[in-house]
């Protein structure tokens, strides 16, 4: 087995047992937590000239925002969640901005709001 055969098997397997342990909150965390990570690898793989790989981390990074998006509670605030609605949404088109002007600046905001919310999130635990 090679070294990122490995690395991957081993990812996976951390990602699954975490998962299995989280409380609703801390799966949110990791949420952010994953966005982030792939914000990061666009960001790399961009700067590198990597369309390929660019193209498949904001795809995930925005499957992961719309994953947020749609989880949210709009029972407790409606005008939070209505706030949040708009702000997921408004990183998403960022993040398709960014994919379609290759344009390393808009990752770096949607890098600062998804950085924002979730260390407001990780304020409420």
């Amino acid at each position: 087995m090679n070294y990122q055969a490995a690395a991957a098997s081993y990812s996976q397997v951390k990602t699954h047992s975490g998962v299995e342990d989280a409380s609703p909150h801390q799966l949110i965390c990791m949420l952010f937590d994953g966005a982030l990570e792939r914000v990061a690898q666009a960001r790399g793989a961009m700067v590198h000239g990597n369309a390929e790989l660019k193209g498949k981390k904001i795809n995930s990074a925005i499957n992961i925002v719309n994953g947020l998006r749609e989880n949210l509670n709009h029972e407790p605030s409606e005008d939070l969640s209505a706030n949040l609605d708009n702000l997921y949404e408004y990183i998403t088109r960022v993040l398709t901005q960014s994919h379609i002007k290759n344009d390393v600046k808009l990752l770096d905001e949607a890098t600062t709001l998804l950085t924002d919310i979730s260390s407001a999130w990780r304020q409420i635990a």
